[in-house]
């Protein structure tokens, strides 16, 4: 199994989600280290809190630089809740704040007569094989936290969708970058074997 560097910035109880990848049997670590974050062979990007918060802390860091430098020589990349916002272009959160623009898109708010957040479990339903996927059944049930929501430019990048007042991608996957809007961490079975496919993701 190849190893898989958990990037820490400061956000995020990142222990949690290292703890949930020892228990599908991948070596993962939580690391801020410049250098272990590029020999590592797959990325994790975790976020919670703040859109704007998020970048900050990521671009004082300059991980930001980092992320983007791997995914071109085509690292695999997992973005988690705000993480996987961080992927698109840009956030409607407190205004307009840019993101990593690895993904064409926007984030933005949940609006009308819903309670934001979406808090709690909900169903994702599949768009198709992909192998994050693999041995995870379709409308499997994830766990949920979150006020802001992913509108990829390109529909095909939603490899998974998740209703609440609106159909939204909340599993978004182009070539090797993936991302969840859910917490797999806190997901219970499937989420384990979400995370145990990224781990083998060729």
């Amino acid at each position: 199994m190849s190893q898989i560097a958990i990037i820490d910035y400061g956000v995020g109880n990142l222990r949690s989600v290292e703890k949930a990848f020892a228990a599908t049997g991948c070596e993962a670590v939580v690391s801020g280290d410049e250098r272990v974050l590029r020999e590592a062979q797959r990325l994790v990007l975790p976020g919670v809190g703040a859109f704007g918060a998020c970048m900050k802390a990521l671009s004082e860091r300059r991980f930001d630089r980092l992320v983007r430098e791997r995914v071109k020589d085509g690292t695999p990349l997992l973005g988690v809740c705000v993480g996987m916002q961080l992927l698109f272009e840009e956030s409607d959160e407190f205004g307009s704040t840019p993101g990593l623009g690895l993904l064409r898109g926007r984030v933005k708010r949940f609006n009308g007569e819903l309670v934001v957040p979406h808090v709690g479990w909900n169903r994702v339903y599949q768009r198709g094989p992909h192998e994050l996927f693999a041995d995870v059944g379709d409308e499997s049930f994830f766990y949920f936290v979150h006020s802001y929501y992913c509108e990829p430019e390109d529909e095909s990048v939603a490899a998974g969708e998740t209703d609440y007042g609106v159909r939204y991608a909340s599993v978004v996957a182009h070539k090797n970058i993936c991302g969840v809007q859910f917490h797999p961490e806190k997901s219970q079975a499937a989420g384990l074997r979400l995370l145990r496919n990224f781990a083998r993701l060729n």
